[in-house]
């Protein structure tokens, strides 16, 4: 007897499938709509056929779905080739789909008699006959497919770096072979240590010879979001001397990493900041010399300064005089110098007070708002001083001044303010330094024998709308300049964005390299950017020595604003072609298909897309393909050890009616002294600054998003370029899948012939070959590990790797209070 019958199995698989058909379709309509691609509203309906044959049990659904999966693979093979990432986000999904309807389950529930009639035995829909032939057949093409797409790399380049091309001593500069004196190592900021005990061969044996903990770790009150430990150590003598993020000072003995000494600067609370870190502190070897410039009186300023409650030598231990020095940039605006051997407050410096106030002279008094997160630069017996000032908050934001201070003392050497670029002399104790003057938030580099000191220079706020900005602002915004380190005088600018609207601040420490090219030596200096520029330059003269070309940029400005006609691109770039509708991503259909969506409604013509009411998408973004890690140079070599990272970012203007409105923030501002991020008080427009990502929190850029390569510096060639890192600590499940991810932090290079790379988003300290760029080891790191790894010898004679795992805030990588040393097993 025939009856009416539903089978729950095909039910419930039509409705999966029909709410799946309608996403699909419904989104794929609005994104035609868009102009963009016509599959999903295709792969949508096909969707929906399939449910409604499945729920009416005819064994044509799996017919019509093999039309489905066979339109993807030609789709996904049309868009992409055989590239496995973006294949599997566009068929995985169709894929497993196709494989639950060749189920037993499903197979069985399909019925050849009209829908409601049940058969006494049920129709066995076979999966390599009939209807199911030709969804079993596509299914495994598309697995053949897949198969193929894993032994295919179209972004790899593989290649061999050159053998050493010149020869340096071991102790360039002064820096022992087994010491490493400053942030860079040496003043020339080239992350190379010339020790060679660590090789290609035998650095898969490294192991933890200690560990320290400071104890310091993000979240105490009046934390900002990026609390980051970022320090990079220096090795004096036996002595390793870092800094944490809350300020504290510590030395430890290098060979057993046993504390020596702590000194805690006591400083101020309440402060407006945006970042609390310090990337390292300065070295003063004390060779008694001292600076011949006239200095500016200490004492008796007539304009107000910040009362700094708490003098560095209260409460602290010190001595009257300090041949050696540590200098330590506090957050309050503080530069304080310390005894190496004690930790000792110098209390000659800065007229007995053992620090200098660094808010002196200083316009728009705000504590916190500007102080040095990165190490000064010592050299010819001055200390020189840069700052960072808050980031989008308002147009009266606190002066880029660059500062020389007489190492001995503390006195005023000279000034360069990017707004009076021509007067240097020590400023007037009733006058302050031009306010919003472009900052210099980075770190400096120094060349003693040519007598310049090599300055990386952010802008002016708000970053995305320049309408008022003067000569000055538009000359030095987004340059490295070259200063007299004896007078403060300018040398020579080179402008690496012309009228920046993209936060393409230059980040990155300048290189200094001497390179051989047609015969002659070459004093270098290489730069990165956030934009992915490495530009080679003279450092005598600041001319390109590999070349540089006006390319014309996208125009149309925010009202009121301009856009520069042309950008200069260097011979050596890492800046990736321009994003596609088909370069989106996701885990699945449906959040690939939002970024497409996405990607159409914003505006985007390629690289300095001016910002714009609608929003336009900002490829590479304002996090940088290169960041204040840098690069590493290899002197012999003749090469750069870089990290390349790429994440698109969505910058989206917001009229501002006054200057008291949070438009950006509302009720979201953070809570106490902290600054209204991105409201841009006093310009015409507040900023909305996010990542360009899925749904999910997935790039919607299609992965690899970060990479390791080498480039020959003479010829702007890149020998090789690898992806690097897993997601393993950035998903929500933990699967180590190997995209490439994102890097911030710098790499250092070795004699050895060994690279080292802590920075990536997934916890883990890596070495590489400089040869090939092939990864020879990793070990698991307990933290983010988002700061400069660096290498000395120590007092048993081995050479060991310092790696700091304390994580950084705004990446959301794990905290930590890690310093790491490696070494081989003992002999």
């Amino acid at each position: 007897m025939n009856k009416l019958s539903w089978s729950p199995v095909l039910l419930g698989t039509g409705i999966v499938i029909a709410l799946m058909g309608l996403a699909l379709g419904a989104g794929g309509i609005w994104l035609i709509s868009l102009g963009g691609s016509w599959y999903y509203c295709l792969a949508g309906l096909g969707f929906l056929v399939t449910a409604y044959l499945l729920v009416i049990a005819r064994p044509s659904a799996l017919w019509v779905y093999a039309i489905v999966v066979a339109g993807t693979l030609l789709w996904a093979l049309w868009e992409v080739g055989l590239d496995w990432w973006p294949l599997g986000a566009r068929g995985g999904l169709v894929f497993l789909v196709g494989l639950f309807l060749l189920t037993p389950w499903v197979r069985r529930a399909l019925r050849t008699e009209p829908y409601g009639i049940e058969r006494a035995i049920p129709a066995r829909v076979p999966a390599f006959r009939g209807a199911g032939l030709p969804l079993s057949a596509i299914l495994g093409l598309s697995l053949v497919v897949a198969v193929a797409s894993w032994f295919v790399d179209h972004r790899t380049i593989e290649g061999a770096a050159p053998d050493a091309r010149a020869q340096v001593p071991p102790d360039a500069l002064g820096v022992p072979a087994g010491e490493w004196h400053a942030y860079g190592r040496t003043g020339y900021g080239q992350r190379y240590s010339p020790l060679n005990q660590i090789t290609p061969a035998n650095v898969s044996n490294l192991k933890v010879a200690w560990t320290y903990r400071t104890g310091d770790i993000r979240g105490r009150p009046g934390d900002p979001e990026e609390t980051t430990f970022q320090a990079t150590p220096l090795k004096i003598g036996n002595r390793l001397f870092l800094c944490t993020p809350h300020q504290d000072v510590i030395a430890l003995d290098a060979t057993t990493g046993q504390q020596i000494w702590r000194y805690e600067p006591k400083v101020r609370g309440e402060l407006a900041l945006q970042h609390l870190t310090c990337r390292g502190l300065s070295y003063y070897p004390g060779d008694g010399a001292t600076a011949a410039a006239p200095a500016a009186p200490q004492d008796g300023q007539a304009k107000p300064v910040p009362d700094l409650p708490v003098a560095a030598a209260a409460g602290a231990q010190t001595v009257p005089e300090c041949n050696a020095k540590l200098f330590m940039p506090t957050a309050d605006g503080r530069l304080i110098a310390i005894n190496p051997d004690t930790g000792a407050v110098c209390a000659s410096f800065g007229g007995g007070t053992g620090q200098i106030n660094l808010w002196r002279n200083m316009p728009n008094v705000n504590p916190g708002a500007y102080y040095s997160t990165s190490p000064p630069v010592v050299a010819r017996g001055v200390i020189v001083v840069g700052g960072t000032v808050l980031d989008n908050v308002s147009t009266a934001e606190q002066s880029g001044v660059i500062r020389a201070f007489d190492v001995n003392t503390g006195a005023l050497v000279w000034n360069w303010d990017s707004g009076k670029p021509d007067v240097t002399t020590p400023i007037a104790p009733d006058e302050t330094y031009v306010p919003n003057s472009p900052n210099s938030w980075s770190i400096s580099s120094v060349d003693e024998d040519l007598g310049l000191i090599y300055v990386p220079l952010g802008n002016q706020p708000p970053d995305q709308w320049g309408g008022n900005r003067s000569e000055n602002v538009e000359r030095f915004s987004s340059s490295v300049v070259a200063l007299d380190i004896a007078t403060g005088q300018l040398r020579w600018v080179f402008q690496t964005v012309h009228h920046d609207l993209w936060d393409y601040d230059v980040p990155s420490q300048p290189s200094l390299i001497d390179l051989t090219i047609g015969g002659q030596n070459v004093p270098a200096l290489v730069q990165p950017t956030k934009q992915g520029e490495l530009y080679v330059l003279d450092r005598r003269t600041g001319q390109p020595v590999l070349p540089v070309t006006e390319k014309p940029a996208p125009q149309g400005a925010a009202q009121g604003d301009r856009t520069a006609p042309t950008q200069p691109v260097s011979a050596l770039s890492y800046d990736p072609p321009p994003l596609k509708e088909s370069d989106m991503w996701g885990a699945t259909l449906f959040d690939q298909l939002a970024c497409r969506i996405a990607f159409k409604k914003l505006r985007y013509e390629g690289r300095y897309t001016p910002p714009s009411l609608q929003g336009s998408l900002i490829y590479p973004g304002n996090f940088g393909v290169f960041n204040w890690g840098s690069v590493a140079v290899d002197p012999q070599r003749q090469i750069a050890f870089t990290t390349p990272t790429y994440l698109a970012f969505v910058s989206r203007l917001v009229p501002r009616q006054n200057d008291k409105t949070l438009y950006v923030q509302g009720s979201q501002r953070p809570e106490g002294s902290l600054p209204a991020l991105n409201e841009n008080f006093g310009a015409p427009f507040a900023v909305k600054l996010y990542a360009f990502t899925s749904p999910l929190g997935i790039p919607c850029q299609a992965p690899p998003w970060g990479y390791v390569a080498a480039a020959d510096l003479t010829t702007g060639r890149i020998v090789w370029k690898h992806k690097n890192g897993t997601t393993r600590d950035a998903a929500p499940v933990p699967l180590p899948l190997p995209l490439g991810v994102p890097n911030l932090g710098g790499p250092i290079m070795t004699a050895g012939g060994v690279a080292f790379l802590s920075g990536t988003i997934d916890y883990f300290i890596r070495g590489y070959d400089v040869s090939t760029g092939r990864q020879l080891w990793e070990d698991r790191l307990p933290a983010g590990g988002q700061a400069t790894p660096m290498t000395y010898t120590g007092a048993d004679g081995r050479q060991y790797l310092l790696v700091v795992a304390g994580g950084h805030g705004s990446l959301g990588t794990k905290a930590g209070d890690y310093v790491i040393a490696y070494a081989l097993p003992k002999q």
